[in-house]
């Protein structure tokens, strides 16, 4: 598990739509591991990782809700295990958070709908988003809106002038008082009228994943599903109203992700080694110097192959990644950054890191952008979740 000093992560902003302010308190499985922490020690952090490598996706994976998750930025959180979740029991999920969310609309809750929209929740798994078969399966929750559908533009208007005007609608008027002037019809096609078939619109999405988290799945009996990991896209008032839902539901407890510039490094060498076939992105860095009346950044934009020659250069371990070779891949950008603006980065703090594999932001923002090495990023999420759990 990796190990983070909580003083480095950025602070979120104090806002009464933030989903802790809706969350409910200690459940009952946060008390049975706080007692348990304070039975085992720490554990340091481990100072070796695999290098993600490609193609780890099950047999099974659904190759079209893989580039569905793709490519969107998403809200990272940490979720104590699942009580009595049951995967045969989705359809009946659906319904029962349909049900909340519209009572909760129904009381003057911030759930960004309009008034005349139906609200559809749908509950589905993501076959083979997987680390091992031991992992549970992952799953997505959607919130969407039914808008009817109008098949065609439906109504004609046909008019004849006999007043004088070319102007049909100022005819519209003068005719509801001349007897014979004017012939103003309207034609209403029967292809007007909303259609059963409807169009909806995601309006929020979540998925639920575990991804090598043997180090949970140990220490929990089965009545439990651990699925530690948590990412959401959509406001977050609509985060929160689910997220309570899911906490009444199944006692458990979702907590905001932060991730340092600690855990930004290590992101930043791993995926920095990943071998691409073609590179969609640069290999970008931000920096926030602290300063008065607002914080300065500085971005440090690399060229993929020349940040992977880099790295090539101070990696010595085959397969691995190293705590001495995250640092000295560091140090050498810091190096470099100096040597061409004279300007020393050991008094600013590391907040983003963007490459062809993926971006994280310290506020928990993710999004990946390579599906290959999808399985390698959420592996590396899915320790920090269960870290921060424990």
């Amino acid at each position: 598990m990796d190990s983070y000093d909580a003083s480095e992560s950025t602070p979120r902003q104090s806002t009464s739509s933030r989903p802790e302010d809706y969350f409910i308190g200690a459940t009952f499985l946060q008390k049975r591991l706080e007692s348990v922490r304070k039975q085992t020690s720490f554990v340091p952090t481990p100072p070796r990782r695999k290098i993600p490598h490609c193609s780890l996706l099950q047999e099974d994976v659904d190759l079209q809700k893989v580039a569905f998750l793709l490519h969107k930025q998403w809200t990272l959180y940490s979720l104590t295990p699942l009580y009595k979740f049951s995967y045969s029991n989705l359809k009946e999920y659906s319904r029962l958070l349909n049900a909340f969310i519209v009572a909760e609309k129904q009381k003057g809750l911030a759930v960004e709908v309009g008034e005349d929209f139906n609200i559809k929740v749908i509950f589905s798994t993501l076959l083979g988003i997987k680390g091992t078969q031991r992992d549970p399966e992952a799953f997505l929750v959607q919130g969407l809106t039914l808008l009817p559908k109008l098949e065609c533009s439906g109504t004609i208007l046909v008019y004849c002038n006999l007043l004088g005007s070319s102007d049909p609608s100022t005819l519209a008027f003068q005719v509801a008082g001349t007897t014979g002037a004017c012939h103003y019809s309207w034609i209403l096609s029967k292809s007007q009228l909303p259609s059963e078939n409807r169009e909806s619109k995601v309006l929020w999405t979540g998925w639920f994943c575990c991804i090598f988290g043997d180090s949970l799945l140990e220490t929990v009996s089965e009545d439990f599903t651990c699925l530690p990991l948590f990412l959401a896209n959509g406001t977050e008032s609509n985060t929160a109203i689910i997220g309570t839902w899911f906490q009444k539901t199944f006692d458990c407890y979702f907590s905001p992700l932060a991730i340092n510039a600690f855990n930004l490094s290590w992101m930043a060498a791993m995926w920095t080694a990943c071998k691409m076939d073609h590179y969609v992105a640069t290999t970008e860095f931000l920096w926030s110097v602290p300063c008065s009346p607002q914080s300065l950044d500085i971005s440090y934009a690399i060229h993929p192959e020349d940040a992977k020659a880099l790295w090539d250069s101070v990696h010595k371990t085959p397969g691995e990644v190293t705590q001495e070779e995250v640092d000295l891949f560091m140090d050498c950008l810091y190096s470099h950054f100096h040597r061409h603006f004279k300007i020393h980065l050991s008094a600013t703090r590391l907040v983003r890191v963007s490459t062809s594999v993926a971006s994280a932001h310290t506020d928990g923002k993710i999004k990946i952008l390579c599906h290959k090495y999808l399985i390698g990023v959420l592996a590396y999420l899915t320790e920090l979740a269960i870290f921060q759990i424990e």
